[in-house]
C-alpha cells in the first residue's frame, strides 16, 4: 500500500492500550517522610520512578515523627516510603523497582564498576591534560599521564578509609603480613608516587617508590590468586567494594612497575 490520500471517511477504531493508558494513567500513591530536617531520599527516588513510569501519583508526605509512627503501625510496616498502586501496597523503593522489572543493587554483589570508572576517568583526564598543556590530546606523554592519574585516583579510594583498606590488604600482601604498618603506608606511597610522576618531579623518589610497591604488590597478587587459588576481595579500590582480587589489582601493580621503569630509563640514561 502506498501513502496516497483517501476520500473515504476514516473508520472509527477503539483506542489502543497505549493511548488509553495515556488518556487515563494508572494511579499510584506514595507515603514518604518529608520532615523539616530530613527528606527521605528513597521517597524522592520512588516518586520520580513512578512518574517516569507514567503514573499519576498522589503524594502523601509524613511531616512529623508521630505521623510516621502512626502510618507504620496502621499498615504494619517497618520502613517508609510505602508505595500503593491501584490500591494495592507494593512496598518500598526496592520493591517498586522489582514491580517494574528493574534491577535492584546488591551491595554484596561482585562488581567492576569502580574500576571502570577510575580507569575511564583517568583516560579522559590524561587526554584533557594533553589538550590543555600541548594543544593536542594525543601525545607521547598521554600514557604516562594516564598511569599517573590512575595511581592518584586509586590511592584516593584507599585513603577514604585507610583502616578498611589495611584490613583487606592484610589478607594477601606478603610484606604487610610481615610488617603491618606497611598496609597503612601503602596508599600514601601510591598517591605520592602518582603526584610526583604526574608533575615529572623528584623522579629519584617517585621511581623507587612505584617500583617497590608495584613489585611487592604484583608478586603478592600472583601468589594469592594464581598459585594459592584463593578467592579474595581486592583492596585496590579501597575496602568498600566487592571487586575480586585478580587481574585488576595485578594490572594496577604492573602499571606502576612499567611507569617506574619507563621514567627511570628516561631520567637516568
Amino acid at each position: 500500500m502506498g501513502c496516497g490520500l483517501s476520500l473515504q471517511q476514516p473508520e472509527s477504531r477503539p483506542m489502543s492500550a497505549t493511548a488509553t493508558a495515556t488518556a487515563h494513567p494508572r494511579r499510584a500513591a506514595i507515603h514518604r517522610m518529608v520532615m523539616e530536617k530530613h527528606t527521605c531520599p528513597y521517597g524522592l527516588k520512588a516518586l520520580d520512578l513512578l512518574k517516569r513510569q507514567g503514573y499519576a501519583v498522589e503524594d502523601h508526605p509524613l511531616r512529623t515523627r508521630e505521623e510516621v509512627d502512626a502510618f507504620k503501625a496502621e499498615h504494619g510496616v517497618k520502613t517508609t516510603p510505602q508505595i500503593f498502586i491501584d490500591g494495592e501496597r507494593i512496598g518500598g523503593y526496592d520493591d517498586t523497582r522489582r514491580f517494574f522489572g528493574k534491577a535492584v543493587a546488591d551491595p554484596k554483589a561482585t562488581t567492576y564498576k569502580p574500576v571502570v570508572a577510575i580507569f575511564g576517568s583517568s583516560a579522559l583526564m590524561a587526554l584533557a591534560i594533553g589538550q590543555a598543556a600541548l594543544g593536542t590530546p594525543f601525545t607521547a606523554r598521554t600514557i604516562e599521564w594516564f598511569i599517573a592519574v590512575a595511581m592518584c585516583l586509586l590511592a584516593l579510594q584507599k585513603l577514604q578509609n585507610v583502616e578498611s583498606f589495611a584490613t583487606m590488604f592484610l589478607n594477601y600482601d606478603l610484606l604487610a603480613k610481615r610488617w603491618v604498618p606497611y598496609s597503612y603506608i601503602y596508599p600514601f606511597a601510591e598517591g605520592l608516587a602518582g603526584v610526583l610522576m604526574l608533575a615529572g618531579a623528584l623522579t629519584f623518589l617517585s621511581v623507587p617508590i612505584a617500583l617497590f610497591i608495584g613489585t611487592v604488590g604484583a608478586v603478592s597478587v600472583f601468589k594469592a590468586v594464581y598459585l594459592d587459588r584463593r578467592e579474595l576481595k581486592c583492596a585496590c579500590v579501597g575496602g568498600s567494594f566487592n571487586v575480586p582480587l585478580g587481574f585488576v589489582s595485578l594490572t594496577e601493580n604492573l602499571m606502576m612497575i612499567a611507569m617506574a621503569l619507563w621514567m627511570g630509563v628516561h631520567a637516568f640514561p
